[in-house]
């Protein structure tokens, strides 16, 4: 089972990239968001969802660990395909996927190409729900922080849209910690923590 494959881009196509590894060429189906991190003739490392059938083996390469994250939960909604989850995330970051479907948001995903209303509602109605049981696995089924009623909300919401990205309650609560929670909406949460991990 891969985990990641690290190589020269050989080769950049529409929804995917080619990655030479020592004289092989690995083809990896990927989305927009990805292939906007990347160039021709450079390095990199893209971690691997593989797709195995009776016909086919596909590989699909992401640029973070946490997009890849966001793929496998997507294909794994009913009538949700690997051509659909990756139109999805060409249309958002894993963060804005998350925050769309912690915030009912149909339109965030109908924008993209090929996915309706219907999809969209199913995407978020059973999205939501492995959300929420990921955030609880990990400790955050109640904010962290004490703030009032009115803004646990943005809190709780960061915090799950962060566990769905692959972040524990150790990583996340010391930098939440350092935060003026109170003030902030769980899209400035989200991306205060997150640059904080970069530091």
């Amino acid at each position: 089972m891969f985990h990641h494959i690290e190589g020269t881009v050989s080769e950049i196509g529409p929804g995917y990239a080619v990655l030479d590894c020592g004289g092989i060429g690995f083809q990896l189906n990927t989305s927009l968001n990805t292939l906007s991190y990347i160039k021709a003739e450079q390095r990199c490392r893209l971690y691997v969802h593989e797709a195995v059938k009776e016909d086919a083996f596909d590989l699909y390469g992401f640029y973070t660990k946490s997009e890849r994250r966001c793929f496998e939960m997507l294909v794994s909604v009913s009538g949700i395909g690997p051509k659909a989850a990756l139109s999805i995330l060409s249309a958002n970051t894993p963060e804005g996927l998350t925050l769309a479907v912690l915030n009912n948001n149909e339109k965030a995903l109908t924008v993209a190409p090929g996915i309706g209303k219907k999809i969209a509602q199913r995407v978020i109605l059973e999205l939501k729900d492995k959300i929420g049981k990921e955030s609880e696995a990990e400790g955050f089924s109640v904010p962290i922080s004490p703030v009032a009623a009115g803004e646990s909300s943005a809190v709780s919401d960061a915090v799950s849209a962060l566990t769905v990205l692959g972040y524990s309650s150790s990583d996340v609560a010391p930098l939440l910690k350092k935060l003026d929670v109170e003030t902030m909406s769980t899209e400035q949460i989200i991306k205060a923590v997150l640059k904080q991990m970069v530091k």
